[in-house]
């Protein structure tokens, strides 16, 4: 029973990857051959020049502090362990709003500037926060935390006694961090390094608001203004091209080699106590992607809300964070739910049906949240129709648009998108629990079911809550998907935000992107302290 649910959901959720994938099989269009001659080629530019500088600075920022957080010991290491985890809760189009009205022309940097230099207006030259280079560092500074926190986690992994090997043949800090933990903690570095890339091509609010097209803007441009849903599902097929190849690049980058330790010692003892200014730099080092990332744009984005602000703050305000957790709610519990079935289904049926289906029913987290609308749109739009028709013809009244006409759409979309995060949790939690505790359940009396619910379900307690709160943070944080797929008169904080900044109205814009933050940053700092503590292989340092 528990094979034919994990089948039958890995084909729903991967239903509009594989809408998408069968449209690059629909003759060209007009539109099609217009966007290929005219921007086709600045959408692959741009976005191959977008993945390159936010890998170059989530490593940089990533693998630093992770290493300096897990192997030296510095003032405020214990501090920065959790907070370096919190520009998660910043989307990246609220970091836009809230640098753009920082550094543009009449912001405080600029007239600062002009007050102390005497220069006017063209007579010194300041960076265009609104760029493909600022849409990379405000990329880069909110999804830095992927590669900090699986890092860590590789850091945290390697035992002591390859740093004693180290140190004895002569390798100081930088010796020992270069050629012996990098290289093991490279796996976790690629992995972390492929979500935040991954993210990055699923991006639409940042580059939109910024004028940088890439193949999000594209998608968005021809299922909108040119009123052409076959070419938004060509780019997004397109789009979906890069993603694979990335996680080609990925897959081939661990193959053929082994990374893990045959040390059973992983106590972590020998770590750097930095002391001077080597611990000034170390501070540094933390102190700064935790203020540009977290603490600057938050505090822009209170100081607006808080001087002015959205003049209709109030009871549409807990209207619009009402829909927005109702929605995070309701998928964070259904994916936890699913995750529970179909990965239990793989511990008790491990045959290649089942794992194939696990692979198939994760795939949505690689596509961008545009492409899951665009896949979404198409077949449901066309069983709504269907439903209606036979409805009408039942009872004599037409009920409308039962799907999308509802929240019901947005929520399997977001399931798509977002499953695949919780059934790794729920996963990696199966994987602790020892297989003889089924095997006596199942000595009892019990079945698969009763085994799953009296036995796994209160044992998986930490990995639900860890997959629900992860779900939760990505749909609060969700933009494209929801601005396509939102019913009527059904809006959320982002799409608020979104709207409002993109009327330049900026300031209105702070009330709802401040909002997005406050909402996720509970559940975070929750998953970071849950995450981020030591196994019971090691001790605190």
């Amino acid at each position: 029973m528990l094979t034919v649910i994990a089948v039958t959901l890995a084909v729903v959720l991967a239903l509009p990857v594989i809408v998408v994938l069968l449209n690059l099989l629909a003759p060209s269009t007009d539109t099609w051959r217009h966007l290929a001659s005219t921007v086709l080629g600045d959408y692959i530019a741009n976005s191959l020049l977008l993945m390159l500088g936010v890998a170059c600075g989530v490593i940089i920022g990533g693998v630093s502090t992770a290493w300096l957080t897990t192997m030296c010991r510095f003032p405020g290491r214990r501090v920065f362990e959790w907070a370096l985890l919190l520009p998660m809760a910043v989307p990246a189009y609220v970091m836009a709003y809230a640098y753009t009205d920082l550094l543009q022309f009449a912001g405080p940097v600029q007239s600062l500037l002009r007050e102390i230099t005497g220069l006017g207006v063209r007579e010194y030259w300041f960076p265009d926060v609104r760029s493909l280079g600022g849409a990379i560092v405000m990329l880069a500074l909110v999804l830095y935390p992927y590669v900090y926190l699986l890092a860590r986690a590789a850091f945290l992994e390697q035992s002591d006694s390859m740093l004693e090997v180290a140190r004895v043949s002569g390798y100081g800090p930088w010796g020992t961090f270069r050629r012996v933990a990098l290289p093991l903690a490279r796996p976790g570095i690629v992995a972390g390094t492929a979500l935040a890339l991954m993210e990055t091509l699923a991006d639409y609010g940042t580059v939109a608001y910024f004028g940088v097209q890439t193949f999000t803007t594209g998608i968005f441009r021809a299922w909108f203004s040119l009123g052409d849903h076959a070419a938004a599902a060509q780019l997004s097929a397109m789009l979906l091209g890069f993603v694979f190849l990335l996680l080609l690049l990925e897959r081939i980058s661990r193959r053929g080699a082994a990374f893990h330790s045959t040390s059973h010692r992983k106590r972590l003892r020998n770590v750097y106590h930095l002391q001077g200014a080597r611990a000034i730099a170390a501070v540094l080092f933390c102190v700064v992607p935790l203020v540009f990332g977290f603490l600057l744009p938050t505090g822009i984005m209170a100081h607006m809300a808080l001087t002015s602000g959205d003049a209709q703050f109030g009871a549409r305000y807990l209207t619009l964070t009402g829909n927005t957790v109702t929605l995070a709610v309701i998928t964070a519990g259904l994916a936890v739910l699913l995750a529970l079935m179909v990965g239990y289904a793989g511990r008790v049926s491990p045959t290649r049906l089942v794992r194939a289906a696990n692979r198939i029913a994760g795939l949505g987290y690689a596509v961008p949240g545009a492409v899951i609308a665009v896949g979404v749109l198409i077949p449901v739009t066309r069983l709504d129709h269907v439903l209606a028709r036979w409805m009408e013809a039942a009872t004599g009244a037409n009920p409308g648009l039962i799907l999308t006409g509802g929240i019901a759409a947005l929520i399997y979309a977001y399931l798509a998108r977002f499953f695949a995060v919780a059934l790794q949790s729920v996963d990696a939690g199966l994987a602790k629990i020892t297989p003889s505790m089924s095997d006596a359940a199942r000595s009892m009396g019990l079945g698969p079911g009763e085994t799953l619910a009296r036995v796994h379900a209160p044992l998986l307690w930490r990995s639900a809550l860890t997959a629900g709160l992860l779900v939760f943070v990505d749909v609060m944080k969700e933009l494209p998907a929801t601005f396509v797929m939102r019913p009527f008169n059904f809006d959320t904080l982002a799409v608020q935000a979104y709207n409002l900044a993109a009327d330049e109205r900026l300031a209105e814009a702070s009330t709802a992107a401040l909002t997005i933050v406050l909402v996720g940053l509970l559940p975070l700092i929750m998953l970071s302290r849950m995450t981020l503590r030591p196994g019971p292989g090691h001790h605190a340092t």
